[in-house]
């Protein structure tokens, strides 16, 4: 059986696990720029790391200080659809709801929304272009889960 955990830290303390998801997710697969990719406000996020056999293989963060804008989620190709994007959003909605928040957002690619809507999400306004790709804004009230 296959060992699985999620951790939830600082950027420091998984930046080598998170970069390796996150370059090959969005920076080769979905082409985005690395200046798009990589941003200010990664240190002061915290990160969801999933590790299947101690092998980082899933990620996403959260900007607290942003009111709980869930961001970068990714999962490597060859583990999506095995439950791992699922796990990565709940770790992230525990840090909003240790950390006193009623609620997570995001702008989610059309193309996750799916995904999104089945974690409980409701899309809020109309889709908008974000580094070229259609996105829509979600959100998600935490305050039965309090």
């Amino acid at each position: 059986m296959a060992h699985i955990e999620v951790t939830v830290s600082g950027l420091q303390q998984q930046h080598d696990a998170i970069r390796q998801v996150r370059s090959s997710v969005f920076l080769i697969e979905q082409a985005i720029a690395p200046e798009l990719e990589y941003d200010d406000r990664d240190p002061v996020c915290r990160h969801a790391v999933v590790y299947l056999d101690y092998q980082p293989v899933a990620t996403g963060r959260i900007d607290l200080p942003l009111g709980g804008k869930i961001g970068r989620v990714a999962v490597l190709k060859p583990f999506r659809r095995q439950g791992l994007g699922r796990q990565v959003m709940q770790g992230l909605e525990q840090e909003a709801i240790a950390s006193g928040l009623e609620r997570v957002w995001f702008h989610s690619q059309v193309s996750a929304m799916p995904f999104y809507f089945s974690l409980g999400y409701q899309s809020i306004g109309d889709e908008f272009i974000e580094a070229d790709i259609p996105h829509c804004k979600m959100e998600k009230s935490l305050r039965d889960e309090i």
